[in-house]
């Protein structure tokens, strides 16, 4: 990792395209600007991290989900009709 030391209105370039300046400096934190091309991707980290566990809550199935789905998916067993005779495929 490497560590600077920046002052407001000072930038730091990263590759040939990616410069990030110091906006403000506060008591509680420091404002960057990132400009990047739009194909590079800039994310918080703490909102990736907080995506990423949300997408795992979501595929994780119980049994009870799982039986549910497969309900949803497998077709229903064929019921006769009222004369007791079961349908046939036409």
């Amino acid at each position: 990792m490497l560590v600077l030391s920046r002052r407001v209105g000072e930038r730091l370039v990263i590759g040939d395209d990616i410069v990030v300046t110091v906006i403000e400096v506060r008591s509680d934190g420091v404002r960057i600007g990132i400009d990047a091309p739009r194909h590079v991707r800039v994310h918080r980290a703490e909102v990736l991290d907080a995506l990423t566990a949300a997408n795992v809550d979501a595929v994780a199935a119980d049994d009870r989900t799982a039986a549910a789905l497969r309900r949803l998916v497998s077709p229903a067993p064929a019921q006769p009709d009222a004369s007791g005779t079961p349908p046939t495929d036409r």
